[in-house]
C-alpha cells in the first residue's frame, strides 16, 4: 500500500498559517504539510507597517500560532524552502534542492510581492521595501529622531510607514505620483483627509512626482532626484508603489492566471486538487457578480477556512465582503465594501469629516455599496449589514449622526 499523500501548503504567511488550522478544525486527520521559503514560521504582515514597526508590539506578536502549535496539530514545516515547481499531472511540487513532494490536495498561499522600482542607484544601500519581518527591523532602524526619510508612493504602505518615521521624530517626504495620496482606492473626498492627515503631522506632501534617479555616496543611498531638477537629500529611501501576486508556479504549471490565480467561488483554481487563498487569488465573488482580488489581511485570515472545507470535499462558498483597516497617528479606520474608481455616485458623509471623525459611503443610486468609518467604532457590523441589504436608503438620514445604522435595516 502506498503511504497517504499530504496535504500540502505552499507559502509563509496568515493564510497559510489559518489553512493548516482550518483543516484540523474540520477533521482532517492525514499528514499536513506548509513550505515557506521565509525561515520564520507563519506570520501577519499588517504589524510590520504598524504595532511592531511602531514598537508597540514584541516580535512574538506577529506569529500565527505559538512554535508547539505545530507539532501539537501534526504539521511538517518546511521552512527556508522554496518551491520550484508544481507538476499538476503527477500532484507533485518540486523542492528547491530537486526534492519531490507528493500532494493528495495543494493550496497555493503565496501572497505578493512589492514593485520594485527600476530607476539609477534603486539598488543602492538603505533604499528600503516592506514586505517581509527583516524589513520591518530595517525601516525600525532607519526611523530615528531628525532622519530625512523619503518615501516613494502614497498607498496604504506609504502612508502607514510615514507616520511610523514621523513618531519617531524623522523628518518626512512623501512624493506621491497622482494629486492625492489614496485617490484611486478612495475618491478625491476621503482622500484628501488623508492628506490633511499628514501634513498636520508635519509630513511634506508632494503630488505629481516624478522620480528620476536615487543618489548615493559610497553604496548608500543619499538623496532622490525629481524629473523637475530638485534633490531631495535622504538618510533612507522606502518604496511602497504597490504589490505583485506572486504567480510564477501557477503559470508554469498551466494554472488560469489573471491577475492573480484565477478560483472559482469554493477557491478552486483550474486544474484538479490545486486552490488558492489570500494575496494571490483571484476570486469569484458571488454577491459582486466578479472576480476580486484582495490585497488586505481580511482575505488572508477569512479565506482559508472555505479553502479547507474545500479541500476536505464540502461545498463552501467565500463571499464576505472585503474589509480593510489602517491606523496612522490618531486615526483608527476601518472599511468595508467594494467600489472601483468610477463605479459609484457620490460620497455621502456622517459626522465631522475636519475633525476626522466620521463614516463615510460610497452610494450607487440610493444604495450602499462601501463604507468607511473614521474613528468612529463598532459601526463596521452596521455597515456591513446596510450594504448586503441592499437596502434604499436616503441620503438626508444617511447622513444624520442622529438616525441610528440599524434603524435603516429593511
Amino acid at each position: 500500500m502506498s503511504p497517504v499523500k499530504p496535504f500540502v501548503i505552499v507559502g509563509g504567511g496568515l493564510a497559510a498559517g489559518k489553512a493548516a488550522e482550518a483543516l484540523r478544525e474540520h477533521g482532517h486527520s492525514g499528514p499536513l504539510l506548509i513550505i515557506g521559503d521565509e525561515p520564520e514560521r507563519p506570520y501577519l504582515r499588517p504589524p510590520l507597517s504598524k504595532g511592531y514597526l511602531l514598537g508597540k508590539e514584541e516580535r512574538d506578536s506577529i506569529f500565527v500560532h505559538p512554535e508547539d502549535w505545530y507539532t501539537e496539530h501534526g504539521v511538517d514545516l518546511f521552512l527556508g524552502t522554496s518551491v520550484r515547481a508544481v507538476d499538476g499531472r503527477a500532484r507533485e511540487v518540486e523542492l528547491d534542492d530537486g526534492r519531490r513532494v507528493p500532494y493528495a490536495k495543494l493550496l497555493l498561499a503565496t501572497g505578493s510581492s512589492p514593485r520594485r522600482l527600476s530607476i539609477p542607484g534603486a539598488d543602492l544601500d538603505n533604499v528600503l521595501y516592506l514586505r517581509r519581518v527583516g524589513d520591518s527591523e530595517r525601516l525600525k532602524t532607519a526611523f530615528t529622531e531628525g532622519a530625512k526619510i523619503v518615501v516613494i508612493g502614497g498607498g496604504w504602505i506609504g502612508l502607514e510607514t510615514a507616520a511610523a518615521a514621523r513618531m519617531a521624530g524623522a523628518e518626512v517626504t512623501v512624493l506621491e505620483h497622482s494629486e492625492l495620496p489614496l485617490l484611486k482606492v478612495l475618491g478625491r473626498e476621503a482622500a484628501e483627509v488623508f492628506a490633511g492627515l499628514h501634513k498636520d503631522h508635519g509630513v511634506d506632501l508632494r503630488p505629481r512626482a516624478q522620480v528620476e534617479s536615487i543618489t548615493g555616496t559610497r553604496g548608500r543611498v543619499d538623496g532622490v532626484t525629481l524629473a523637475d531638477g530638485s534633490h531631495l537629500a535622504a538618510d533612507a529611501v522606502v518604496v511602497g508603489i504597490g504589490i505583485t501576486p506572486n504567480v510564477r508556479l501557477a503559470e508554469e504549471a498551466g494554472l488560469d492566471v489573471r491577475n492573480g490565480i484565477v478560483t472559482d467561488q469554493h477557491l478552486r483554481t483550474s486544474v484538479p486538487d490545486i486552490y488558492a487563498a489570500g494575496d494571490v487569488a483571484n476570486a469569484y465573488h458571488p454577491l459582486l457578480d466578479r472576480h476580486i482580488r484582495v490585497e488586505h489581511w481580511a482575505n488572508a485570515l477569512n479565506q482559508p477556512d472555505t479553502a479547507a472545507l474545500s479541500m476536505l470535499g464540502a461545498d463552501a462558498v467565500y463571499d464576505r465582503l472585503p474589509y480593510f483597516y489602517t491606523d496612522q497617528y490618531d486615526l483608527g479606520m476601518e472599511y468595508v465594501g467594494y467600489t472601483e474608481p468610477g463605479g459609484y455616485d457620490r460620497v455621502v458623509f456622517r459626522g465631522n469629516v475636519a475633525e476626522r471623525q466620521f463614516i463615510a459611503f460610497w452610494m450607487s443610486g440610493n444604495r450602499v455599496l462601501a463604507g468607511m468609518s473614521v474613528n468612529v467604532w463598532d459601526v463596521i457590523d452596521p455597515i456591513r449589514s446596510l450594504i448586503l441589504s441592499e437596502a434604499g436608503v436616503d441620503d438626508a438620514r444617511l447622513a444624520d449622526p442622529g438616525v441610528p445604522l440599524e434603524s435603516l435595516l429593511p
